[in-house]
């Protein structure tokens, strides 16, 4: 393996994470290489939201060192933190759509966010993606004709539209039916493939079972792997 091969997409070490004067976690150490699976698990309340959020940089380090995809935590901030974003896929429980906007319009609003220019490119893009997902005939469509898995698919092919090494995912099926969460864990895993990631907080620990990966446990201000 070559150096470059063995670099970790994300790295935290002896991080502390504070939210006001609480402390959420402490001492933590995290490496995810590329094309691992990587579930956090805990009750509401843990922290597994704030490393996340800690990761695409909405949430300081108050202590330790970190590093995601190459980029140096402690050096992101406001003026700066879109250039973190632009090398991860972020996909929420909730979806996030844009309601009065098509999904075509959805995702190349996020294209033109992020720097796009060229129409036919952005256009190729953007059907790549929704193909990768399974929705390639229903770009034309508005968030609130789509089922709820299929919505939560045009989330996911926003996340990848920049082709993120690291995917994070956040209770992506904490709104779905058992059906339907087994099409988008489905989805999900096969994403962790030629060097990709995905880090998921779930509650679901079924899917820990359907779908195996690297498990680690978020309570009492520590994370652990089981």
């Amino acid at each position: 393996m070559t150096e470059a091969a063995s670099t970790p997409l994300l790295s935290l070490r002896q991080v502390t994470l504070r939210q006001a004067e609480h402390v959420v976690l402490k001492e933590v150490d995290l490496e995810v290489q590329g094309g691992e699976f990587v579930y956090l698990v805990g009750r509401t309340g843990s922290g597994k939201s704030s490393l996340l959020r800690a990761i695409y940089g909405d949430l300081g380090l108050a202590e330790g060192s970190g590093s995601v995809c190459g980029t140096d935590l402690k050096a992101v901030d406001r003026k700066n933190v879109h250039a973190l974003r632009r090398k991860l896929g972020i996909v929420f429980q909730d979806f996030a759509l844009l309601p009065d906007r098509t999904v075509y319009d959805n995702l190349s609003f996020v294209l033109k966010a992020t720097g796009w220019k060229d129409k036919s490119a952005m256009e190729k893009r953007m059907n790549a993606c929704l193909e990768a997902v399974g929705l390639g005939p229903k770009g034309y469509k508005h968030p609130h004709e789509l089922s709820g898995g299929e919505q939560q698919r045009v989330a996911i092919a926003r996340a990848l539209l920049n082709e993120p090494p690291l995917l994070i995912a956040d209770e992506p099926t904490g709104n779905l039916d058992p059906t339907t969460t087994e099409e988008i864990m489905t989805l999900l895993h096969g994403l962790a493939s030629d060097g990709r990631s995905v880090l998921m907080a779930t509650h679901d620990h079924a899917s820990l079972e359907r779908y195996p990966g690297r498990v680690l446990m978020v309570g009492k201000g520590r994370i652990h792997e089981v």
